[in-house]
């Protein structure tokens, strides 16, 4: 799969098989995101392989306890007011039950951060699909990086005190027929080009 290919045919997944992700299919991913363009190329990128299910399954339950203590007002984001109220009837999992969450912290102070996590995070999405896995970009934490039990959990996992939490992806299987991700071409309703 070429490049152009394997950015026209990406899907998110939200449906995963148990199984893990093998280790050097993973390396690949992880140096898909460590090799993305970052401001004045100053590689400042954290990322956090999690594996563990335990760890997954902790971020799982404070992120739930800290959407549910929320409330949905009208001009919340569509996607969080999802969060919110998904956790305030229990049993929210923001990943999927997918085997790998990767999450990507940053400087806080630094200009760039959301920008490069977002650049690292693409790059390997784009891996992900031409390596026959799923994938899908996850906010939640992100959301969360000032929630105090979230940065301490992170903190002990080995996030810097001057780091936040700017973005999130999962990866595996995707609990398909066939076990391969959709591929289905979406059609563009936004995103509108302007040629000068």
């Amino acid at each position: 799969m070429n490049a152009y290919d394997a950015i026209m045919t990406r899907r998110s997944a939200r449906n995963y098989k148990p199984d893990m992700i093998e280790a050097d299919k993973l390396e690949k991913l992880v140096n898909a995101g460590r090799y993305a363009p970052s401001g004045g190329n100053s590689q400042t990128n954290h990322f956090f392989v999690i594996t563990d299910k335990a760890v997954i399954g902790k971020l799982v339950e404070l992120a739930q306890a800290a959407f549910a203590k929320m409330e949905i007002t009208e001009d919340t984001y569509v996607s969080l007011k999802a969060s919110i109220a998904k956790s305030k009837e229990g049993g929210y999992s923001f990943c999927y039950n997918a085997p790998v969450l990767v999450v990507v912290a940053n400087r806080k102070d630094y200009g760039n951060n959301i920008a490069d996590t977002v650049a690292a995070i693409e790059n390997m999405m784009i891996e992900a699909n031409e390596l026959n896995l799923g994938s899908c970009y996850i906010n939640q934490l992100k959301w969360l990086n000032e929630e105090p039990e979230v940065l301490a959990y992170m903190r002990q996992l080995g996030m810097r005190e001057d780091e936040r939490v700017y973005g999130s992806v999962i990866f595996g299987y995707p609990q398909t027929e066939d076990g391969l991700p959709n591929r289905e071409p979406l059609k563009r309703k936004g995103n509108e080009v302007t040629y000068i």
